[in-house]
């Protein structure tokens, strides 16, 4: 590059400038803190972590905000430090409140009876007498003080855009300042470093454009850190308990008890298996006790800290060989260093730090004896681009498909949990009957004759499954159960390894009282009555029906939708600033491709934090691509790039997901980057053109990251649409952004 090119770039200006240099500075400390905020908040506040998407929107509102209002005389960066003060102490104090005070209990879309459900938010509602709290009270609140927090930063990205004359450089520094802000934070995540590393990163960059702080900015910046921390010291100080943060969530280890909770909610426990936990010992049971010999190749996926591995092997022998997939490596730390059986230490098992839909994908030559989805539900969202679960890709037909073809002639699939609702059961044993034509065993802790589609289990239940209708294992446990006898498991599960278990009545010998004992027998369930099963473009499980919920997710976009409209208005109105609506559906319709992107990749490559950021950091890149073919190609005629990024996004739409499964690793990882990839390139190109003319780019800037929010609200459509058909939305915000083009642009 020559001197002079590179200063026609720049309107003669050397190319490099202090401008430069801040907006990359605030471009990285604002992608940074933006992460910082969606994973602190959410592991805080109790149930935000089930609405991390929210702290996004908040962040993109105050940046939207900050933007629009650069050229005011006011610094608005100057509130930062003291409103993460305030917000910081306030999820300190609500966390603490909720801890003390048995009583209050938080509403989170009336869990008794859930259109959509959420693990671990029903267990202060058998009290009529609690006093309960709506969520959305609670999540308005951070919304508010998060998208406050953001104003500031986003008027110095503001400020900097307008000091570069050259729009087309000051994108690509911008982009590359959030492409840093993403790997420093996959570092940090890395290492799993405490959060108060993550706040003290990002403090002094506040302070570097604050100038002239004062010793209130000191303070803040103090108070800050010590609230980031508190709740740490206090668990292990106070509580002494263990506090680690995996890339997913706050994990806390109560060694005493042997109790594991993520994000403030009880997620599992560790037990010695021959003393406790006969439900995780049925399996073995079952195919011991009709005379079949032990499993001999065991795939267990959401193994944990290793409960269901530790069973496994107590009823396995010398040829039993365990596969176990975790997908969170704190956990699986935990139980390798601390489960009472050591199951992780046995030369019989191997473990895989992976997502499990991905781990099926791999090695497909590899046939097991049994399959188990050992507890598998999550407390926290695959992404905070949308409404999706770390599990969620793990119970569709597709991945039912998927378990199938990995099963020997005579395998069994099992899975376990407690599902809160009957139709979540129904809806599982339908999906096992379609897909291994064979009608499921649906095992009901404690004995149900029933089970009621319609109304709330909180019973543990177990659903078995064989790979087809002549299957051996299965028949014969079906067997046993026609014939009227019933599987009686004592108390003590290590009296059952003399006892044939099956029979009329339990055996005197081991105990006089029968309450001693708990009966197992298969439940009945209709499964006719279930006309809805997840499928990898509509993957929700726990939700009832293809609609947006009232409670929670409608009332929640009602608040969101209030607050910002107050927030805007107290800070940009309209009368004084005037959106650039072409930008702004440019905004609204590339969310919704990245929301798309991240949930196709994720489907193809594992629904892990590291494919996440992967992920992010290559839409980054893709953009940077894109701006840099403006900057050396200069289109002039938009009109091709439109209809080329169109074609694209129908091909996207109608080209199914399962194409893609059925490919080679090398094939699908070529293909899949070229669908996902091709289409934001040409977003990127039609922003980048646009931006390039921008007279404000502060507004237009603005405008365009309010679009995103609006995006982001669409999001929710995906629960009546599925994720493909989210395109069609996009498509129409890109041709609304071609309609509400600027006259004089």
């Amino acid at each position: 590059m020559t001197l002079q090119k590179a200063k026609s770039w720049s309107n003669g200006k050397p190319f490099f400038q202090q401008s430069h240099f801040d907006l990359f500075l605030i471009s990285f400390v604002i992608l940074f803190f933006e992460l910082a905020c969606i994973r602190w908040f959410g592991a805080m506040v109790i149930f935000l972590t089930f609405f991390t998407n929210i702290i996004l929107i908040a962040c993109f509102l105050g940046m939207s905000i900050g933007c629009m209002v650069a050229s005011r005389k006011q610094n608005y960066i100057k509130s930062v430090l003291p409103i993460a003060v305030v917000s910081t102490a306030l999820a300190c104090i609500i966390l603490f409140v909720y801890r003390k005070f048995s009583h209050l209990a938080v509403d989170v879309g009336n869990q008794l009876s859930a259109e959509l459900i959420y693990f671990g938010t029903e267990s202060r509602f058998t009290d009529p007498a609690k006093f309960v709290i709506p969520i959305w009270l609670i999540v308005g609140i951070f919304f508010s003080l998060i998208s406050l927090m953001f104003i500031g930063p986003g008027q110095i990205m503001g400020r900097t855009f307008n000091a570069i004359p050259n729009r087309i450089i000051a994108y690509a520094v911008n982009i590359l300042g959030s492409i840093f802000g993403i790997v420093a934070f996959f570092v940090v995540s890395l290492f799993r470093a405490p959060p108060w590393i993550w706040f003290a990163i990002c403090i002094p960059f506040f302070l570097y454009f604050i100038k002239k702080f004062t010793p209130v900015q000191i303070i803040s910046a103090v108070l800050t850190l010590f609230f980031v921390s508190v709740s740490q010291l206090y668990t292990a100080h106070v509580l002494n308990w263990r506090e680690i943060w995996s890339p997913y969530y706050k994990v806390t280890y109560d060694p005493e008890n042997m109790d594991i909770f993520t994000n403030n909610i009880g997620h599992q426990g560790m037990i010695s298996i021959p003393n406790k936990g006969p439900g995780y010992l049925l399996p073995y049971l079952f195919n011991r006790d009709v005379g079949r010999k032990p499993f001999r190749d065991i795939l267990i996926i959401g193994a944990g800290s290793g409960n269901d591995v530790a069973a496994a092997l107590s009823l396995g022998n010398s040829e039993t060989h365990i596969d176990a997939v975790e997908i969170d490596p704190v956990i699986l730390s935990i139980g390798k260093d601390l489960h009472p059986n050591r199951p992780y230490h046995d030369t019989r098992v191997k473990y895989y730090l992976n997502d499990g839909r991905n781990f099926l994908k791999k090695n497909v030559n590899k046939k097991y004896d049994l399959i188990i989805y050992a507890l598998v539900d999550s407390l926290v969202l695959h992404s905070s681009y949308s409404s999706l679960r770390l599990e969620s890709f793990l119970f569709t037909k597709e991945a039912f498909e998927d378990i199938k073809k990995r099963l020997k002639a005579d395998g069994i699939f099992v899975m376990y949990n407690g599902y809160r609702q009957g139709w979540v059961i129904g809806r599982l044993a339908k999906m096992a009957k379609e897909v291994f034509e064979s009608k499921p065993i649906v095992i009901s802790i404690p004995y149900r004759d029933k089970i009621d589609l319609f109304s709330r289990s909180d019973d543990f239940v177990m659903i078995l499954v064989g790979d087809s209708k002549n299957n051996v294992t299965i028949q014969e446990i079906r067997k046993e159960f026609q014939s009227n006898k019933s599987f009686w498991v004592n108390r003590t599960p290590k009296l059952n390894y003399s006892l044939n278990a099956f029979g009329t009545k339990p055996d005197d010998r081991h105990a006089k009282k029968e309450e001693k004992w708990l009966k197992i027998s298969p439940s009945k369930l209709d499964t006719e009555k279930i006309k809805l099963t997840p499928t990898d473009n509509w993957p929700f499980l726990y939700l009832r029906d293809k609609k947006i919920p009232l409670r929670p997710t409608v009332e929640g976009m009602v608040v969101i939708a209030l607050i910002s409209v107050v927030i805007l208005f107290i800070f940009a109105p309209v009368r004084f600033i005037r959106p650039n609506w072409q930008m702004f559906f440019l905004g609204s319709g590339f969310m919704l491709l990245e929301t798309k992107g991240v949930v196709h990749m994720s489907l193809l490559f594992g629904s892990t934090w590291v494919v996440n950021s992967i992920v992010f950091a290559a839409i980054l890149i893709m953009i940077l691509l894109a701006n840099f073919f403006v900057l050396f190609a200069k289109p002039q005629n938009l009109l091709p790039y439109y209809c080329l990024l169109i074609v694209s996004l129908f091909i996207n739409i109608f080209v199914p997901l399962t194409y893609f499964l059925s490919l080679s690793d090398a094939l699908r990882s070529i293909v899949s980057c070229a669908i996902i990839f091709i289409p934001i390139f040409f977003a990127g190109v039609i922003f980048s053109a646009v931006f390039k003319n921008s007279r404000r780019p502060d507004i237009d800037m603005g405008s365009n990251i309010a679009g995103v929010i609006v995006g982001g609200l669409c999001e929710n459509l995906s629960l009546i649409m599925g994720f493909n058909y989210l395109l069609i939305i996009a498509i129409a915000f890109y041709l609304l952004s071609v309609v509400m083009k600027p006259a004089d642009i």
